[in-house]
């Protein structure tokens, strides 16, 4: 399930890797280091919408309580002999979610005694009680801009333009989003003419040279633009000046005219309904929210990602380089800091014997 805890952006620049030819193998190593952390955790920490089945009574279900095998975050219906032809509902009303009935994620669901539901196994005790709801740690998110155009006619469409592109606050490969109901996993990024926005000056082939454009273009600090064939990051935005860094990307520094058009990463390239949502069109300006696991977690898969990809680097020997630029990628220090995350987010096991 591509559900990432970094972004391929993020592991680049962190090790200085310029170009696209390696984005295969960045990818696949954050994918690696993220299910690493949900095997340490025995946790995930972006919510899935699914329904979970138990035996009753049973292993993690005796009297009134039914220990969970997974971070519960709500509950959307919970039914006990959910086998049968007529399946009980429980109202929402007639249990608790337990050990904390404010702040998820939950570990086990009691029945409320004072009310008359309870768990019954029905004609079998096998998959008798059904919980369908959000799993996972959290469900936090941030806003990271809205839907321009892509989504509003089809509900299949796998491109779309965002309104933010920017590494820093806005979206990146590698980022699960929510817009409304629906989860999308963001593959790829790509870049299109923002709308009319032109240099307003002739560029030379200067690194230390600002750009010029046309005001209203609302280009963001950490988006990465295109003018010809020069990416070039930017690093601040005013009305009508960006401050950029040029020859982005392992690109060529040149020369550029006056009314040239600026191109801006924000086609996106996404899997639909992810993470048990369906798919559904999206008009133009609908909110969009990037989930964000905690800042630990994040830090550890970009940790194991960065350790992978310069082990890569280096056949997996001991150093990359030789002579006075070589350098140690045995990550000595690595798994201290590994067991330490690991240990403060591993999931209680609270299971009933």
């Amino acid at each position: 399930m591509p559900n990432w805890y970094t972004t391929r952006e993020s592991v680049k620049r962190s090790v200085r890797l310029n170009g696209n030819e390696n984005d295969e193998a960045v990818d696949r190593l954050i994918e690696a280091a993220s299910r690493d952390v949900d095997n340490m955790t025995h946790r995930w920490f972006i919510p899935r919408t699914q329904t979970r089945l138990f035996r009753w009574p049973g292993r993690y279900a005796q009297g009134d309580t039914l220990w969970l095998d997974a971070d519960l975050i709500s509950v959307s219906t919970l039914q006990t002999q959910a086998q049968d032809s007529s399946p009980t509902t429980v109202s929402s009303s007639d249990f608790f979610l337990e050990p904390n009935n404010t702040n998820p994620p939950y570990s086990r669901i009691e029945i409320d005694i004072s009310s008359t539901a309870s768990f019954e196994s029905g004609d079998t005790p096998q998959r008798s009680i059904s919980v369908a709801g959000s799993w996972g740690f959290s469900n936090d998110t941030i806003s990271v801009g809205t839907v321009t155009s892509g989504l509003s006619s089809d509900a299949t469409a796998t491109e779309f333009v965002c309104s933010n592109g920017s590494a820093t606050s806005g979206i990146n490969v590698g980022d699960t989003l929510l817009i409304e109901s629906e989860q999308l996993f963001i593959t790829e990024k790509a870049s299109a003419a923002l709308g009319s926005i032109l240099i307003a000056a002739a560029l030379t082939a200067d690194k230390s040279g600002n750009v010029t454009i046309d005001s209203g273009h609302g280009i963001a600090v950490g988006e990465v633009i295109l003018i010809d064939s020069e990416e070039m990051f930017v690093r601040s935005s005013g009305a009508t000046t960006l401050g950029v860094e040029r020859a982005y990307n392992a690109t060529t520094l040149a020369a550029h005219d006056d009314d040239t058009a600026v191109h801006i990463f924000r086609t996106l390239t996404a899997t639909r309904g992810v993470n048990g949502t369906t798919a559904a069109t999206h008009a133009n300006s609908t909110a969009i929210s990037a989930y964000r696991a905690p800042a630990p977690i994040r830090q550890l898969t970009q940790a194991l990602a960065i350790a992978a990809v310069t082990q890569e680097a280096a056949a997996w020997g001991r150093s990359l380089g030789a002579g006075d630029v070589q350098t140690d990628v045995t990550n000595r220090d690595l798994g201290a800091f590994t067991a330490r995350i690991a240990e403060q987010f591993l999931r209680p096991r609270e299971y009933a014997l």
